[in-house]
């Protein structure tokens, strides 16, 4: 996408959002999980877009912490890493790809949610976004400690297209990494870097050619992708290069790969004595590149290769420069150095608090369907009953029409399979602040705060309508009956429960698949108004949010 025109990049984010907007209305978790991601990132690679990444990262947070969704709520960290860097706050980014490693570190099982294949490629993915950041960041031995692990995730399925990405990202870290320890006079490290990148340039040729990467067929991968032409020109610059690197240059690519493409030329033109051209290709790129921050560390890189090529040798003034730029090279190292134990810091903080967190949490989480239990149900309506910000607060008691049938007729295997269907639709048709929690066998509760209850009979209703429209190989025909009520003062779980029970059975009375309301005011007989679903009253599957 980083290659396209601006007018493309918008209709892609577009597009994507459409997508993202017709997956939430079905509400099958993965796949609103990765159009999330593919929504957000679309905008941090958008000149102009990428604040607009931020709510959306958000929401995928809480939507895959909601799904038990390890791999995918570490990918979220890992691009909010990616947004933090482009708003230069990169102390913040280490600190998001440390929460990002941690989930990561503990998620070495596939889910139940994926296949294996899907999940390896998930995993791997999380994995390359991770290493984006730090790559970016300058940290290389964690990068590449993390491009590794992508590797290794997908080693067993990778395809040519996947193992020419994993080459090409291997070889543009090598040639930063190689860049870096220049910087610090360390010049054999660097050219063993080169050296290396060079070699898996030549080894890209084959998995490029049968890649699904935009190329001209018969022509060399050499040829059209500049980080490659730059890794042999790096290992051994000479005028043989220069022409190839020109022409590449000019061609659509990633910002940092221009860095490292005109570095590369410059080198091979001062080989070849044309030192005022090889600065004149510096600068034009730095000037290309005044507005982006996607790569604080090539932008140094960049700034060095221009301070080596324009300072007098024999200037006392640039003497002093250079010894003073060799200094602050020196502490730059030892930053760096800090933010790569800092990493490894943050990193076991974070998997300690998650595995607390965890221990935590399964005390209070139904195991079949990642919702909140019974014992965490009574402390969120003891919490917001006691909260006046939070009413009125609508209660809901939700009973399955039809389970039993499921389990006679199939298998219990299948009920827990359409109970977790179920929990996921009825978690992401309510408002995020919203709470559905499971009560017991096929029953469920929602506590929705600062809801009227018109407000809450829509929202509700158009739960209803949600199950009622699942494909009936997942659902099996199953549909809702909802009992809604609204707390009273004073009232007790129990009592404002038993309110909600009530008004349940008056809707599985009014032949299910709708919800009723019980709205008897305090002493008052009980009243009980059901709502009918879809084929009953359209008011119940549209109308305001809650």
């Amino acid at each position: 996408m980083q290659h396209t025109e601006h007018g493309e990049q918008l209709e892609i984010v577009r597009t994507m959002d459409e997508l993202l907007d017709e997956a939430q209305r079905r509400g099958e978790p993965v796949l609103v999980s990765q159009l999330l991601r593919a929504a957000a990132l679309g905008r941090l690679v958008t000149r102009g877009l990428a604040a607009e990444a931020e709510p959306l990262l958000d929401e995928m947070l809480a939507h895959t912490r909601r799904h038990g969704l390890a791999l995918f709520r570490a990918d979220a960290h890992a691009l909010r890493g990616r947004r933090l860097v482009l708003a230069k706050q990169e102390d913040a980014a280490l600190t998001e790809i440390a929460r990002a490693l941690a989930i990561l570190d503990d998620s070495n099982s596939p889910d139940m949610h994926m296949s294996r294949r899907e999940w390896a490629k998930t995993q791997s993915s999380a994995l390359v976004d991770c290493w984006i950041v730090l790559n970016q960041l300058g940290v290389y031995e964690a990068a590449e400690e993390v491009i590794a692990r992508a590797h290794q995730a997908i080693r067993e399925t990778a395809g040519p297209h996947e193992i020419t990405l994993q080459l090409m990202n291997r070889i543009k870290m090598l040639l930063g990494w190689g860049l870096r320890l220049e910087r610090v006079e360390r010049h054999e490290e660097a050219a063993a870097k080169f050296s290396t990148a060079a070699s898996m340039a030549v080894a890209v040729e084959a998995p490029f050619a049968e890649s699904l990467f935009p190329r001209r067929i018969g022509v060399p991968a050499v040829d059209q992708v500049g980080v490659l032409a730059a890794a042999l020109a790096l290992a051994a610059p000479d005028g043989s290069h220069a022409d190839r690197l020109q022409r590449l240059l000019i061609e659509p690519g990633y910002p940092h790969e221009q860095v490292i493409v005109t570095i590369a030329l410059a080198r091979c033109l001062e080989q070849t004595g044309q030192r005022d051209d090889a600065l004149k290709a510096l600068y034009a790129t730095k000037l290309n590149l005044a507005e982006d921050n996607s790569m604080p560390s090539m932008r140094l890189h960049l700034m060095r290769e221009i301070a080596r090529l324009d300072s007098e040798a024999d200037s006392e003034a640039s003497r002093s420069l250079a010894e003073y730029s060799a200094a602050l090279e020196v502490e730059l190292w030892h930053m760096r150095e800090s933010q790569l134990a800092t990493l490894d810091t943050r990193r076991e903080h974070e998997r300690l608090s998650a595995q607390h967190g965890a221990i935590s949490q399964q005390a209070l989480q139904d195991p079949l369907t990642g919702l909140p239990n019974r014992r965490a149900l009574d402390e969120h309506l003891r919490t917001l009953s006691a909260s006046t910000t939070a009413q009125p607060l609508a209660v809901a008691l939700i009973d399955l029409d039809g389970f039993k049938g499921v389990n006679d007729q199939h298998s219990h295997a299948e009920g827990d399979d359409v109970l977790r269907v179920v929990a996921s639709t009825l978690r992401d048709a309510l408002r995020g602040d919203d709470i559905v929690a499971r009560y017991g066998g096929d029953e469920f509760v929602a506590l929705l705060p600062g809801a009227p209850v018109s407000a809450a009979k829509q929202a509700l209703g158009r739960a209803v309508t949600a199950v009622d429209s699942l494909p009936h190989h997942l659902s099996h025909g199953v549909t809702l009956s909802v009992g809604l009520v609204s707390l009273r003062p004073q009232e007790r779980a129990d009592q404002v429960l038993a309110r909600a029970d009530a008004a349940m059975y008056q809707a599985k009375r009014g032949g299910g698949n709708q919800v009723a309301t019980a709205q008897s005011a305090a002493g008052e007989p009980h009243t009980a108004e059901a709502e009918p679903g879809p084929d009953g009253d359209p008011e119940s599957a549209a109308g305001e949010d809650t």
